[in-house]
């Protein structure tokens, strides 16, 4: 096999249920020259027999198993098998558009890129969330823009040397016609990176919602970017909704976690504009998260490990600079402190 040009990382665990369409919309993509890396997570079902037996048809299928280590563990081990001059990332219950790879690529290319921004199909989600809650099928729904065919030559883009002008956590009014061109949130699944620009940051092992901390620290980077204001990834929300209040101090304890990583790597290494920038566009809305979790905890223990958490964060000076609009919430926060 020539050496691939894309490597896409697809970790693993307990998704037989999703697997095959995932691997499918890899394996009928336009673009051909690529690598799926399938890392078995020590998945406890079939999904590793099934990524198998995709990769005994297709060599382009490279299957991995491992241990149990959790999402970021499963991405960060795929990556020494990564091949490919760019890397993208698919979780295995999700799909992607049929020309995801070929658009992302040539652009990338056409613009020397070091990351190709991409979206996700807002209407697709929502349709799934109505059919559960009125219990319809929701494993057999094909969205409706999966079989649309786009003319490459004549999709608009945006390039940029300053992500942070493009990147944010904030919602804006959907008659902002610069809205389309932001990098909203910051899900590692919707973007394609050169590989030289990502292969030294590894995730965060051990937490959830590691986007935050590891796309804090990318930006850092400062990578030309280049969005493309096109729906080509769908994604499957989860369905479970239970609220647990130990799984709420997990969640905000995460939060926490990635918020004192990124501000540690921001007060080393960023500009006083860059900082700026970071804090209002992402980190205070990550603060704010974090602290909504607490109505979530019920014991004394749960409450005073939440309160260690906001001390520390504290004492690190994460909360000195304020922008108006969240002043409230830190008055908030050093309130519960000092209970």
């Amino acid at each position: 096999m020539t050496k691939p040009e894309i490597s896409i990382i697809i970790p693993m665990w307990g998704v037989e249920k999703y697997l095959r369409r995932c691997l499918d919309s890899v394996k009928n993509q336009t673009f051909q020259n690529w690598q799926a890396i399938c890392v078995d997570d020590g998945s406890p079902d079939k999904s590793g027999e099934i990524a198998e037996s995709y990769a005994k048809k297709d060599k382009r299928f490279v299957v991995v198993h491992k241990e149990n280590g959790g999402l970021s563990d499963a991405r960060n081990y795929g990556m020494p098998y990564a091949k490919g001059k760019y890397i993208m990332y698919l979780d295995s219950d999700d799909f992607i558009h049929p020309q995801t790879m070929e658009i992302a690529y040539k652009t990338a290319i056409e613009n020397k890129s070091d990351i190709v921004s991409f979206q996700y199909d807002r209407f697709y989600r929502p349709q799934l969330m109505v059919r559960h809650v009125l219990h319809l099928d929701t494993d057999n729904v094909v969205p409706f823009g999966i079989k649309k065919r786009y003319n490459i030559e004549k999709i608009k883009t945006r390039t940029s040397d300053d992500v942070f002008d493009f990147a944010t956590e904030r919602t804006h009014n959907k008659f902002n016609p610069n809205r389309k061109w932001l990098v909203k949130h910051c899900q590692v699944w919707k973007n394609l990176y050169k590989k030289d620009l990502i292969k030294d940051s590894p995730f965060i092992k051990g937490i959830l919602f590691e986007d935050f901390p590891w796309w804090s620290e990318i930006m850092l980077k400062q990578p030309r970017i280049t969005v493309v204001p096109l729906p080509l990834y769908y994604y499957i929300p989860n369905f479970g909704g239970i609220v647990l209040s130990a799984k709420q101090l997990r969640i905000m304890k995460s939060l926490c976690t990635g918020i004192k990583s990124a501000y540690s790597l921001y007060v080393e290494n960023a500009t006083d504009d860059q900082m700026k920038k970071w804090q209002s566009q992402f980190m205070w809305f990550f603060v704010n998260w974090a602290f909504r979790k607490l109505k979530y905890l019920k014991t004394d223990e749960e409450i005073k490990s939440a309160r260690d958490e906001f001390t520390e964060m504290r004492d690190m000076g994460i909360f000195n600079d304020v922008p108006n609009e969240w002043y409230d919430l830190r008055e908030n926060i050093y309130k519960f402190i000092n209970e």
